[in-house]
This record gives structure tokens, sequence and C-alpha cells, in this order.
């Protein structure tokens, strides 16, 4: 066989060869003729000119993430780090601004994430910072947003994914906290022993109640069985006053016995003697017969008074 038709048979199958690529899912290539845009091209098997186009790039059409991390001041003079993450993907009808008009897209974004933060951030407190980070994170999405539409990109969403305050602040934070909470404990065991008082005194008030009632039942049975005994007596041919002197003298040897069975009691009853429950039961007859005497004369004088 003729070396030169080998040669051009090699020749050929290079450039066949060379005239066909492949481009995957989800992404988009640039084809250029002698440094110019000739053309894009996307997923599948492609043809193109050898020696005359050339691939100039690949960029990917796949949702990325960048995540960025700024230093700033709040309101109240607090430094503060936050990490916001960016999701973004090439716009598919603008892959030729993707590519010809941003070298660097990831410097781009954080440059604006840079401005939006130290924006936005120098305006609340620290609190609030906590509490308005999807208000941050909604700035920075729509900041970038119409920065980055010129370019070919698209802003999916934006994260504020972490707020790191400095370390002696947050354990400042970290003991208010915990006072708090302590607080909120001391106020709880406040209204616990309330309760616990009321229901005790409650209950202690329940039981002198009771016990009143029982000590007045007790005394109505007393009176009722001193009653009973006084007309005994009083059947048995002994008057009225013979009947109680007996009664007190009986209760005063009732008590002494019941004394005397407790070996631990350390009661003295004064007087002591047999005569000191009759000089008892006669020193109360007579403050009964003076208090009627003065009564009497009271209402004397009053019907004197009205018939004037």
């Amino acid at each position: 066989m003729n070396p030169t038709l080998i040669i051009l048979i090699v020749l050929g199958f290079l450039i066949l060869f060379a005239s066909f690529f492949t481009v995957k899912q989800q992404t988009s290539a640039i084809i250029e003729r002698f440094g110019r845009f000739q053309s894009i091209r996307h997923s599948g098997l492609q043809l193109k000119i050898p020696v005359f186009d050339r691939i100039a790039g690949r960029i990917s059409l796949k949702i990325q993430q960048l995540d960025v991390i700024i230093e700033t001041k709040t309101l109240d003079d607090v430094f503060v780090k936050l990490k916001v993450s960016v999701q973004f993907m090439v716009i598919k009808e603008k892959v030729y601004d993707a590519f010809y008009k941003l070298d660097y897209p990831h410097d781009q974004i954080t440059s604006y994430v840079f401005d939006v933060v130290r924006a936005e951030v120098p305006k609340m407190k620290l609190d609030d910072v906590f509490v308005k980070k999807d208000d941050i994170a909604i700035a920075v999405k729509t900041e970038l947003n119409d920065a980055m539409s010129n370019y070919g990109y698209d802003i999916i969403k934006t994260l504020v994914t972490d707020i790191d305050p400095d370390a002696q602040v947050k354990a400042a934070m970290n003991r208010i906290n915990a006072a708090d909470r302590e607080k909120t404990a001391a106020q709880y065991e406040g209204d616990a022993q309330r309760i616990l008082i009321v229901e005790r005194a409650k209950a202690e008030a329940e039981s002198k109640r009771l016990q009143g009632k029982g000590i007045a039942d007790q005394r109505r049975e007393i009176a009722r069985g001193l009653e009973e005994s006084v007309e005994v007596l009083n059947r048995a041919g002994i008057n009225s006053q013979e009947a109680s002197a007996l009664i007190v003298i009986t209760q005063h040897y009732d008590t002494l016995q019941s004394i005397g069975a407790d070996t631990n009691s350390n009661l003295i009853l004064l007087p002591n003697n047999p005569n000191a429950a009759s000089s008892m039961l006669n020193d109360m007859v007579a403050s009964f017969a003076a208090t009627n005497q003065i009564g009497e004369s009271i209402k004397e004088n009053k019907a004197n008074k009205k018939e004037e």
C-alpha cells in the first residue's frame, strides 16, 4: 500500500475524530472560530470544524453555592461575624453574558454581599440582627439579582446561616439568659410556696373550725350531764347549791386522779386541798348574787327615769 495513502487515511481519521465532541448534561460549551465567538452548544454529541473551531470553555448550569463570611459592627457597637450562603446559577439563555462579561463571578458576588451586609447590619442592634436575619438575606438577594442578572446569573436564594458575636458578648448573653431563667424559676418557686401556704392556712382554718365544733359539742354534753346530775341530786333531797358543790368536788378529785395517773406530768394544781373546791363554789355563788343585784338596780333606775 502506498505510504502517502496511509498517511492520508490516518489524517482523515484524526480530523474526523477531532470534529466530534460531547457536552455533559447541565453544561454549555462555548465555541470560538479563530478567537471569535461562534456558537453555544448544549448537552449531547456536537460537531465542530477541526483547526478552525475550538472549545473556548464550558459553563455549568447547575445551582452553585457560595459561602461568604463578613465581619461588621452593629448599632450598639458589637462586632459580629455573619455567614451568608448564596445559591445561584447561570441562566441558560444568557450563557454568552456569563462567559464573556464576567471573569470571576464568585468575587463579584462576594463584593455585593459585603456591600449589602455592611450597609444593613450597622442599622440594627445585636438582638435585632438575630431576629431580622431573614430581612438581611432578602436585602442581599434583591441587590444581587439586580446586579448579577446583567451578567447572566440568577440568584436562587440567600441565607444568613450563622451569626457569631464576639466571645465576650456571647458570654454576657449567656449570663443574661441564665439570669432570666433563674428569675423565672424563682417566680415559679414563689408561686408554689404561696399556694402551699394558702392551702396550709385553709387546712388549719378547717381544722380549727372542726376543733371548735368538737369543743362546743363536748361542753354541751357536759352541761347536759351536769343538768341531769343536779336533777338526780334534787330528787334525792339535795338542793341545787349543795348539788353544785358536790359536783365541783367530784370533778376536783377526778382531775387529781388524772394528773396522778400520768407519771411525766409537771402540772401543779393550786390550791390542792379539798376545801378549795367549796371555797371556789362559794366565791362563784357570791359573784352571781352580786351581779344579779347590780342588774336589778340598773333596771329600777331605768324604770324610774321613764316614769318621770
